[in-house]
């Protein structure tokens, strides 16, 4: 039973989020009243960037902090509810509140795997190892595992902690500096540090104290800035206000159309333009040299040649601007056409390369051999993905640094359920947010003149040319669904745009995937530091001499440095937010999951072979990876041939490591000497029930 001091607590923590919450909408309605007074889209913009960000800095700022428990576990004190808010907004994070309605809008039903599997990955939390490591205690994941394996094991666990969390930093990062930059129309790069700022404010001074009850804050902006856009295309495609219940009709709408587009001549002539410049460019990757001397010799005589006619000056213009973009050097050209080659390919399928939004796999399992192969592997990769994605939750050390926070052992397992709670409210959406919207683009988009497009479609060309990019191919002066290409970070930012909402409305989303994306941040940037502070300085390093004062001091200087080293990549636009996400799931899952789950439930697991499962794992993990990503390929100048085991692609890489891991932690204990009795029966205590620790 709760203590009258946490009861009262938990009644002042609910007073100060409902007024906090009422606060917020009355925020946006006034806003809405400036916007129909005539205040411009900027300054708009500025206003929710610059707003959201000072609140978090208050909240950062009233939490600070030099307490160890109060900076690394917010001292164990967060109530259940609320701490599973916090691991929500943790959780939903660009990836969640970008990504993944855009994934569900370009690849149908196969972007469900994302919802089964992170959904799916809190049952195996609830279940395996969020009470057992809040009885545990102690600060980090790392610190179990010395516990359990020995000191070798926290080094391996802090080097894959660091490695997947800044992974999928680097993806917070992009989608910080991607909203900045919507928001205020300051460069990309700029845009990046400008958000930097509101992430370090909270961690930076308060650590884990003050990161929770910022998170807590971010989560209700977020929730509010998803739903209130969806609502209102829901109301206006159909009347209803319920998304999940209207969306039924409308994706039969959808299907239809599909099916008109997919048949229509106009749309099956854009496609064959694609596909012949797929095939012009990999003609061209036959003879890099030559080819490019060739495209070089015949841009210098186009230009030539207008500046000779006295053409307009704006075609002069186009034609050196085409000069200048031209690559520099062979390698330059090789990875340019590669790239461009895979697009075009792409956009010569029908749907602008896009799956039908219903169909299970692709393929046929009643086809010929080609297509029974096509859909085996598809099905394969679904159920991989979603293997990946669920043991990779389970295993995510800023995730599992949650348990940690709660006052008992009973409170870590209810707040799992009630991250799983708020993060439905979110992931029941998402799949009529991408439904409602594709229905906008195929009604209200395709088919129109191309001198009457809508200003969104310039706006975000500019923001980001990958993420938005329109081409009249076949010169019709009409805008085909194969001419149009929307990469899945854009849908659920331009959706108030799309649909032809307030802008206000805009400002609210953007500052919505702000919050998720600073939330996950935060988070992950207090789990690179405390491994490099806690684990690597202090455990391994300094030792228990180091004073409280000082460990408290490094973690904030080593989280600085980590925050600016993940601009710093992220600022090269490395690969789109979700794969970076997923990349990190399946690191996290090889390198931790078979550890953490034997660790706990097998105590004839020792150190040898949690050591040698962790390493085997993780390796064959970021081998799969290196080998087949051709990003990874093109920064580790990976020159041997793509080689997909079972046709499991590599953003499903946890799919050999996990079952290696487990395999080699097995045989190899088994093979060595068992642990002590001490150790066995620290292991069943563990598991006995009880609220200690």
């Amino acid at each position: 039973m709760a203590s009258p001091e946490a009861g009262a607590f938990r009644r002042r923590l609910d007073r100060i989020y409902l007024r906090y919450a009422l606060g917020f909408i009355a925020f946006v309605a006034l806003i809405a009243g400036l916007e129909q007074l005539g205040i411009s889209r900027r300054w708009i913009g500025a206003i929710f960037l610059g707003a959201t960000v000072a609140l978090y800095a208050v909240i950062g700022i009233l939490c600070r902090t030099t307490d160890p428990a109060e900076y690394f576990v917010a001292g164990r004190r967060v109530p259940a509810m609320y701490n599973g808010m916090a691991t929500a907004a943790d959780w939903m994070s660009a990836a969640s509140f970008i990504g993944l309605a855009g994934t569900l809008y370009l690849q149908g039903y196969a972007g469900l795997a994302y919802v089964m599997g992170w959904t799916g990955g809190y049952v195996l939390v609830a279940l395996l190892l969020a009470p057992y490591l809040r009885k545990f205690g102690q600060f980090t994941i790392p610190d179990f595992l010395a516990e359990r394996f020995g000191g070798a094991a926290r080094l391996i666990g802090l080097i894959a902690a660091i490695l997947c969390s800044f992974i999928y930093l680097v993806a917070q990062i992009y989608g910080v500096g991607l909203i900045t930059t919507q928001l205020t129309g300051v460069d990309f790069v700029l845009g990046i540090f400008l958000g930097l700022g509101g992430v370090l404010v909270c961690s930076f001074l308060g650590g884990m104290r003050a990161v929770t009850w910022t998170q807590v804050a971010q989560y209700i902006i977020l929730v509010i800035a998803y739903l209130v856009p969806v609502v209102w295309l829901s109301v206006k495609q159909t009347g209803n206000p319920v998304p999940q219940v209207a969306v039924g009709q409308q994706l039969a709408r959808v299907v239809d159309r599909e099916q008109l587009l997919i048949n229509d001549p106009t749309e099956i002539d854009v496609q064959a333009r694609f596909k012949a410049r797929a095939e012009a460019l990999e003609r061209m990757l036959t003879d890099v040299p030559a080819a490019l001397v060739h495209e070089r010799s015949e841009a210098q005589r186009r230009s030539q040649m207008l500046k000779a006619a006295n053409a307009p000056l704006r075609e002069i213009q186009a034609a050196d601007k085409a000069l200048g973009a031209l690559p520099k050097t062979e390698d330059q050209a090789r990875e340019l056409w590669t790239r461009e080659a895979a697009t075009n390919r792409a956009r010569a399928r029908p749907l602008g390369g896009m799956a039908p939004h219903t169909q299970q796999f692709a393929g046929d399992p009643d086809g010929d051999a080609a297509q029974r192969q096509a859909f085996d592997e598809s099905r394969r990769n679904f159920i991989a993905l979603v293997f990946c994605l669920a043991v990779g939750t389970a295993a995510l050390p800023h995730i599992l640094m949650r348990s940690y926070t709660t006052p008992s052992v009973r409170q870590a397992r209810e707040s799992v359920a009630w991250t799983l709670f708020f993060i439905l409210l979110l992931y029941l959406t998402a799949p009529a947010l991408a439904v409602l919207v594709k229905y906008e683009v195929f009604n209200g988009l395709v088919g129109l003149p191309f001198d009457r497009l809508p200003a969104w479609v310039a706006s975000w060309s500019k923001v980001d040319p990958s993420l938005l990019s329109v081409i009249d191919i076949n010169q019709d002066g009409i805008l085909q669904l194969g001419e149009i290409r929307i990469g899945g970070d854009l849908i659920v930012l331009a959706t108030p745009e799309i649909a032809g909402l307030p802008y206000v409305i805009t400002g609210m989303v953007a500052a919505g995937g702000l919050a998720a994306a600073l939330s996950t941040a935060d988070g992950l940037l207090l789990t690179i530091s405390n491994a490099l502070s806690h684990d690597l300085y202090f455990k391994l390093i300094g030792g228990p001499g180091a004073s409280l004062t000082r460990r408290v001091t490094i973690s904030k200087v080593l989280l600085l440095v980590a925050a600016l080293a993940a601009a710093g990549v992220a600022a090269q636009r490395p690969a789109d937010i979700l794969f970076l996400v997923t990349a990190a799931f399946s690191i996290a899952a090889s390198a931790f999951f078979p550890a953490l789950v034997l660790g706990l439930f097998w105590s004839r697991a020792n150190q040898w072979g949690a050591l040698a499962g962790m390493a085997s794992g993780l390796l064959v993990t970021l081998y799969y990876l290196v080998r087949n990503e051709p990003w990874l390929r093109s920064a580790f100048h990976v020159s041997a041939p793509i080689e997909l085991w079972w046709g499991i692609l590599p953003v499903s890489s946890g799919a050999f490591g996990v079952p290696l891991g487990f395999a080699v932690c097995v045989v190899v204990s088994l093979l060595t000497p068992a642990p002590t009795p001490a150790m066995r029966r620290f292991v069943r205590g563990l598991r006995h029930p009880g609220e200690a620790g």
